[in-house]
């Protein structure tokens, strides 16, 4: 009998765990199955493997194999330092290279950040098999350092102890009874440099149990050693994906459609044929690239080219969303977290309630998606700057029409990415064009191309409600949220056709990632977090920090005007909810005597928020006034930050420092509005990105902790914009509730 197609499978998690048909048992069986993997790091001429993560070589030096994307938050000398540390190594004798595909590096933490909303539903061993056997490699949601630093502090204690066998063989004595320090094993007077030990090393039994370095003298954790990708980067040393040059190839440049169903309707070929250079055009239902023997060329044939493409339905413009985003309160919505009787505390109570919104933010980094790739002997080689190497490998394969092992894939340094890179796109396209060439392909996405097809932290808005009992204490809380489904649909389009993601989303309701944050820190005795899914018509993906850029936005915002409603000085109202949250309260207090607070008073331009993200905690506090021209001046940033143990200050400084930057940008434009599915903006110059001229006084305390390593690189990000808000409110008394600031009044 013929199926109806409309007829979808009911699946619950019961059924999915028993079978759910035979497709999905396969999955759970294949999930569950017994096997290992071995390490595949290549050792050259004179170098030794010890396992997964790091080689010695016969002249002392030591290579660390690293899987995360280095994109300038400093993971290239964060996991050597911890190596090194372990290890007993000379930091002038360490180097870094990245680490092939392998599952042994999958990213357990990240893969559950980022895809929350597909792989949620999961049980704990099913979703740790899962990112393990399809080696999900993964760079976001600040987790390199706490996903991996046990790892790498066992791979270098495990490399320590084979080198203390080799030389306790050579002098006769119980290899634990032996040390490392600055390269050197020693024992008595006894003392052999790693070099001279590392080829018997690698031939030693691992001991069942590899004790952890002792001592405190001469530790490399904790230290503010100097960046081992700065020096290449500073010389012009460093490879990045547009410096990629192979014999005989060209460059490409792309045009895709408006966001929405569309297809190429025209092109002026001619046109293109004029340009000096251009050797030819490739067009699919999607895009068009030309391409030339130079970049300028490829750029100016695609513009004279003039390409059209079928207009969309339905249209997208900023009204739509705008409307997208009301309309979705109209739903009931799901409840995704809540505590105590919310009914009863807000039943015939006199409720104080805002709407706050945030519009389209892009990523913006300098770097512009960039891949460069050959196609010989059936085989696709790939250059390029990827946070998902994996998954970029798989959407190139498909592109090509060649099995993933058929892909080599050669990771880049990233000039930037705030989680554009997860994204895939562009790995595909040069796969591609390589095919279709026959020649190693350059192709770089033009300024204005990276800005319209970009996959935008998406818009949303925040209903709060809240109730303040007689004595001016908040009881209870109600925070609606209307958002895109970001983080399934993020899934949706990286986990290409994987069975299992695919059906935890088809068991899933609510979207939890698209309101992360949004429970707040403080001690309420009655809340609830309400998620209202909105279709806005544009794509968005992952964006520095997540669904917390706009969730803190919303709560520290509504925090101020609550204590203004209260008639409480806003530090305080904060403080006294805190009793549970005493890293919070301590760096509420530290930045706070560090910025000198003067209680928001009006006029006195200042503004507070803080928050707590992955295991970290950070309070801000903003000096901002409105210039005579309408533009908010931010004069001073003050930052106090609790992020457990640091691998190292100086990185952790750089991150916070450019999360604030970050923030403000944010805070201040890096959006973009939306006419007939096509993104307003085009170049950086219309992002209004704060210049040197506008940067602040920054002022950052790091706070020493024994707890265990949180996120630092997003961090700083959520707080700024409703310090600088709150900071408005204090300089000009009236309320500023959109971001970019000032949107709403333009």
């Amino acid at each position: 009998m013929a199926r109806d197609p409309s007829a979808r499978i009911r699946l619950d998690r019961r059924t999915l765990l028993i079978g759910g048909g035979a497709g999905i048992g396969l999955v759970v069986a294949w999930a569950a199955w017994p096997r290992t993997w071995l390490p595949n790091l290549t050792a050259a001429p004179g170098e030794s493997l010890f396992g997964a993560w790091l080689k010695i070589g016969s002249d002392g030096h030591v290579s660390v194999a690293v899987p995360q994307c280095e994109e300038g938050q400093g993971v290239y000398t964060a996991f050597p330092q911890i190596i090194a540390d372990e290890l007993g190594a000379d930091w002038k004798m360490v180097g870094v290279e990245p680490a092939p595909l392998n599952p042994l590096y999958a990213n357990q933490l990240a893969a559950e950040e980022l895809f929350e909303a597909a792989l949620g539903e999961l049980p704990d061993a099913l979703r740790a098999s899962y990112v393990r056997r399809t080696g999900l490699l993964l760079t976001g949601a600040s987790t390199s350092v706490r996903n991996f630093e046990g790892e790498l502090r066992r791979a270098g204690a495990a490399a320590r102890a084979l080198l203390c066998k080799a030389a306790a063989k050579r002098w006769g004595v119980d290899w634990q009874a032996c040390g490392t320090f600055n390269h050197l094993v020693f024992q008595g007077n006894h003392k052999l440099g790693f070099g001279a030990l590392a080829a018997e090393a690698a031939e030693q039994s691992l001991p069942d149990t590899v004790p952890p370095r002792v001592g405190d003298e001469a530790r490399l954790y904790g230290q503010p050693l100097p960046r081992l990708d700065a020096p290449p980067k500073v010389d012009g040393s460093a490879l990045f994906a547009a410096d990629i040059r192979l014999a005989d190839m060209v460059y490409a440049s792309i045009r895709q459609g408006p966001v929405g169903e569309t297809g190429l309707a025209r092109i002026d070929r001619a046109a293109a044929d004029k340009i000096p250079g251009m050797l030819a055009v490739v067009t699919t239902d999607d895009w068009v690239a030309t391409v030339a023997n130079n970049s300028w060329a490829a750029d100016r044939a695609l513009d004279s080219m003039r390409p059209r493409f079928r207009t969309p339905e339905p249209v997208v413009n900023s009204d739509s969303i705008e409307q997208a985003l009301s309309a979705a309160f109209d739903g009931a919505g799901s409840r995704i977290a809540a505590a105590g009787d919310l009914a009863a505390q807000f039943r015939g109570a006199q409720l104080v309630a805002a709407e706050y919104r945030v519009g389209l933010a892009l990523h913006a980094s300098l770097e512009p998606m960039t891949a460069t790739a050959v196609f010989r002997d059936g085989r696709v080689t790939l250059w390029l700057p990827t946070q998902a190497p994996g998954l970029a490998r798989a959407a190139a394969a498909r592109a090509a029409g060649v099995a993933e092992n058929d892909v080599i894939l050669h990771p880049t340094m990233a000039g930037g990415s705030f989680g554009a890179k997860l994204e895939t796109d562009v790995a595909a396209q040069a796969a591609l064009l390589a095919v279709k060439i026959g020649r190693p392909v350059q192709l770089t996405w033009p300024r204005g191309e990276d800005f319209r097809r970009d996959r935008f932290r998406p818009a949303a808005a925040g209903r709060m409600s809240a109730r303040l009992d007689p004595q001016r204490r908040l009881t209870g809380w109600l925070a609606k949220i209307a958002a895109p489904a970001s983080g399934r649909e993020l899934a949706q389009r990286l986990l290409h056709g994987d069975a299992l993601p695919a059906a935890a989303l088809a068991l899933g309701g609510g979207d939890a990632s698209a309101v992360a944050g949004a429970v707040p820190p403080y001690t309420i005795p009655n809340f609830a977090v309400d998620y209202h899914p909105a279709t806005i018509g544009v794509p968005t993906g992952y964006w520095r920090s997540g669904a917390h850029s706009y969730t803190c936005f919303f709560t520290e915002s509504f925090l101020d005007e609550l204590a203004h409603v209260a008639g409480q000085d806003a530090l305080s109202f904060r403080m006294a909810m805190l009793g549970q949250q005493p890293r919070l309260a301590r760096c509420l207090q530290v930045v706070a005597q560090l910025g000198g607070w003067q209680g928001g008073q009006p006029g006195s331009g200042q503004g507070i928020a803080c928050h707590s993200f992955r295991g970290s905690h950070i309070a801000v506090l903003a000096e901002a006034q409105l210039t005579s021209d309408r533009r908010v001046k931010v004069e001073r940033l003050v930052a106090a930050v609790d992020c457990g143990r640091m691998v190292n200050p100086d990185l952790v400084m750089q991150q916070i420092e450019g999360g604030l930057l970050f923030g403000l940008a944010g805070a201040v434009g890096c959006s973009t509005g939306f006419t007939e599915n096509v993104a307003d903006v085009r170049e950086i110059s219309e992002l209004r990105l704060p210049t040197l001229a506008d940067c602040p006084d920054i002022t950052v305390e790091l706070i020493r902790s024994g707890a265990e390593p949180g996120g630092a690189s997003e961090l700083a990000v959520p707080p700024v914009a409703p310090a600088i808000a709150n900071a408005l409110q204090a300089a000009t008394g009236v309320r500023f509730r959109r971001l970019p600031l000032l949107s709403d009044i333009e």
